[in-house]
């Protein structure tokens, strides 16, 4: 129920299961990482520069499949922390820069796949929150970090009490994800974009991935984030892209970037 395609430099992962708003079970998680590495392997290579993953169908990922899990047998910590919370961090750790197109559902693990990537562009009528009330379960996948962080104690826990969703609209007025755009849009809009960064000086955004992770993780404050602004950059002066950067800059040229 996972596809991946490769071309031009993206590498497109697909959640390929409309019938079931592509909930993942184990197997699909395992699938999901196995891809994921094959295309990190890619990007080692120079072959991805970029990634792109979307759902197939109305919902991007509706969450755990639990069509067919029994509550008394449930390995709860074998799936979120044998599975699910390694396949995140490998997702987070990608070598390139990540883009998610989300539209419909977003929800538990879902919310984990937009959590774990780089930059989230959702649909107007995306649904996002915390149906676990329902289930007399609590939000997993990261979701207590990110509404947390940008929403504030009361209301994460207002969303979490009622299961409350909120849309795409919302969720990027919140400061959850990156942009929102009609549903009809967003696919065309996301690759568009995805395109043009895939052309970019790759090693240049992943110093910046790193820096980010490195700020939000460890909590550093300006000049200590500064510092190692300062170590990554002195490390990319020796690439072949920052070269042609500057050369392009001072040629009044569009740059050629080799990743």
């Amino acid at each position: 129920m996972i596809d991946l395609q490769i071309s031009d430099g993206i590498a497109e992962v697909v959640l390929n299961a409309p019938g079931k708003m592509n909930s993942l079970n184990e197997d699909a998680l395992r699938e999901l990482s196995e891809v994921y590495g094959r295309a990190a392997r890619a990007a080692d290579s120079g072959e991805v520069r970029a990634l792109l993953l979307r759902g197939e169908g109305r919902g991007f990922c509706a969450g755990r499949d639990i069509s067919d899990v029994d509550p008394a047998e449930d390995d709860v910590q074998g799936y979120l922390g044998g599975l699910v919370q390694p396949l995140l961090r490998r997702m987070s750790e990608f070598p390139a820069p990540t883009f998610a197109s989300v539209q419909g559902a977003c929800l538990g693990v879902g919310l984990g796949l937009a959590i774990a990537t780089d930059v989230v562009y959702v649909a107007e009528n995306a649904k996002i929150g915390s149906p676990f009330a329902n289930l007399g379960a609590t939000l997993d996948s990261g979701g207590h970090w990110l509404f947390t962080e940008r929403l504030g104690a009361h209301r994460t826990l207002d969303m979490i009490y009622t299961a409350e969703l909120i849309s795409g609209v919302e969720a990027v007025r919140s400061g959850l994800f990156s942009r929102s755009m009609p549903a009809d849009d967003l696919l065309e809009t996301t690759r568009g974009i995805v395109g043009k960064v895939a052309q970019g000086a790759t090693r240049a955004f992943v110093a910046s991935k790193a820096l980010v992770a490195e700020v939000r993780d460890q909590r550093l404050g300006l000049w200590e984030s500064m510092a190692h602004e300062n170590r990554a950059q002195d490390g990319l002066c020796a690439t072949a892209d920052y070269a042609e950067g500057f050369k392009a800059f001072q040629e009044k040229r569009k740059p050629d970037f080799k990743g």
